[in-house]
């Protein structure tokens, strides 16, 4: 390979990283799904379950086009493979190339499918579903923890992609490609894992690291793992 296919892969590879995983400096620079997308999106405080309905299918969609991303990109980095000309670029690249189109149109059809109904297919919407009263639908329920997070005494930690919200009915894990929720009167917590840190980072004191499975009495609703942080003993 020549030196700015080296250059550009190793770049490019930092970048699709940082991106998908978004570190502090991403999330300052705004170079995030949420932030670049955020006219779209509207706002979290606003309309939280709407909020991420979009957020999710958007944040699917824009990861899957990162492998096109880098063939592009390699268009002009190697020029002399001729990767803009398919029918002349080498078996692997035009490989790489189907995968690379595939995956968002995957992705594409997948939201699709998710936004058919007022977004009734979508994981979330149908985890709301399975709290709804016989006479209502799930956008009852949405309604009910839109209200409640918007509350200023609800209880929010954790990082971007794995953040922990607590309100008055619900437990809910946002995560980056989905959104737990679970009612808190039907759920059963099991603390699954407990790690000693001599020293955190904000506060210098010990601190203990909690791992609680979050499982609903209800077979249906999936079970999911939050983590939680307190001042050791």
């Amino acid at each position: 390979m020549d030196s700015p296919e080296v250059t550009f892969t190793l770049a490019y590879l930092v970048f699709a990283v940082c991106f998908v995983f978004t570190p502090t400096e991403f999330h300052s620079a705004g170079l995030t799904v949420q932030n670049l997308l955020s006219g779209w999106l509207g706002s979290e405080d606003a309309a939280f379950v709407s909020y991420h309905l979009r957020r999710t299918s958007a944040t699917l969609l824009c990861h899957s086009l990162l492998p096109l991303g880098y063939y592009v990109g390699m268009c002009f980095a190697a020029s002399e493979k001729q990767l803009y000309s398919p029918s002349q670029a080498p078996e692997t690249w035009r490989l790489f190339l189907l995968l690379a189109v595939t995956l968002p149109t995957v992705a594409c059809t997948l939201i699709y499918y998710w936004s058919w109904d007022r977004w009734a297919c979508h994981p979330l919407a149908r985890t709301l579903a399975l709290y709804a009263l016989p006479q209502s639908g799930w956008w009852a329920v949405a309604s009910s923890v839109n209200t409640e997070f918007r509350r200023i005494d609800k209880f929010a930690t954790g990082a971007p992609g794995a953040r922990v919200i607590v309100t008055d009915t619900w437990v809910m894990k946002v995560t980056t490609y989905r959104v737990h929720v679970a009612q808190q009167q039907d759920v059963h917590l099991t603390v699954t894992e407990s790690q000693q840190h001599e020293l955190s980072p904000d506060s210098n004191l010990p601190v203990q690291l909690l791992t609680i499975h979050v499982a609903s009495t209800s077979p249906a609703v999936q079970a999911f793992d939050i983590r939680s942080r307190r001042p050791a003993l």
